[in-house]
């Protein structure tokens, strides 16, 4: 707490957004509705959310009691952005301040593919924010998804991320995806319906949060969450829930760029040929050679020149 021109001035972390209110929680564990004063940009990126769960803000408190008037928002550590809709020039960031994302993925019932994954690990990669994937569902996969399972994890596990197997119906290796939470302020994003909400509950079932049915017609998950929200743990943390994602759009990224945010592009961009080479077709690639040496997955590479190519669909004079 501080004092301004003589009003009280308080400090908080906004835990939720819905619209123009914002929970802001206390360091004394009080909760208080805000709205904002005035607009904020974040380096000139037109976003659809001034302000993200997660954010440390300056508010003054108001009349009533419980509500106040956000003056200021405390830069940011770091945040996971991504494009509002495949077609907007606007971004959404979705959430702030983070120790540490966790990806929650399935290969059934509804499957991830490996260009969401790519495209949500190029996000955190630009921002310094460690990431965890976690298959869930284990219960489901037969003998070939396992197979395929263990491909992806010695694939991603290879080039730098913590990848973990789970199932909340069956309760496996739930302990250990609690033991990563503990002490941390922790991102849990992912599809409808992978699980997200069941893994949490089995994890805290204090936080007891409402979980979804899967669309039989099209084996994709019923949102259930409608906005992100951060949860203290009972043992120690936060989780900041979010809604799930269809598609995970890229933003602020150029073509020259992207390839540094994919470790094992970036491991041999040095050794190209061209200082400006983009692995596309140039003569010297390193990276192209290790594709075809299968020292890089090729589905790994395939996504990069897929996100490359939306990229500099942006990048073209309009």
């Amino acid at each position: 707490m501080s004092k301004r021109e003589g009003g009280v001035i308080l400090t908080g972390r906004v835990t939720r957004s819905t619209g123009s209110w914002y929970t802001v929680l206390t360091e004394e564990n009080k909760q208080y509705q805000c709205k904002l004063k005035g607009r904020f940009r974040i380096k000139g990126i037109r976003t659809t959310n001034p302000i993200a769960v997660g954010d440390k803000v300056e508010f003054v408190p108001g009349d009533e009691d419980n509500t106040g008037v956000i003056s200021k928002i405390f830069d940011r550590d770091n945040y996971v952005i991504r494009k509002a809709t495949k077609l907007s020039k606007a971004a959404h960031i979705i959430a702030s301040n983070l120790d540490q994302a966790i990806l929650i993925t399935s290969l059934v019932k509804p499957r991830t593919s490996t260009g969401f994954i790519d495209r949500f690990l190029v996000t955190t990669e630009a921002y310094h924010i460690p990431t965890v994937i976690v298959f869930n569902k284990y219960d489901l996969y037969d003998d070939e998804l396992k197979e395929r399972l263990d491909d992806y994890i010695k694939i991603y596990t290879e080039a730098g991320y913590t990848c973990m197997v789970t199932s909340a119906k069956e309760n496996y290796h739930v302990a250990d995806l609690k033991k990563l939470l503990d002490g941390k302020t922790s991102l849990l994003s992912g599809h409808s319906g992978v699980g997200k909400s069941a893994l949490i509950n089995k994890i805290d079932p204090a936080l007891n949060l409402k979980e979804g049915e899967l669309s039989i017609m099209h084996e994709k998950g019923k949102h259930t969450t409608t906005f992100a929200e951060m949860f203290p743990l009972s043992f120690n943390g936060y989780i900041i829930d979010t809604p799930g994602i269809k598609e995970f759009g890229l933003v602020g990224f150029d073509s020259h760029e992207l390839g540094q945010r994919i470790p094992e592009i970036r491991q041999r961009m040095s050794r190209c040929r061209f200082n400006n080479c983009v692995h596309v077709n140039e003569p010297g690639c390193a990276v192209i050679e290790a594709v075809k040496k299968g020292e890089i997955a090729r589905f790994r590479y395939v996504n990069y020149l897929k996100m490359l190519e939306d990229i500099r669909e942006t990048e073209l004079p309009k």
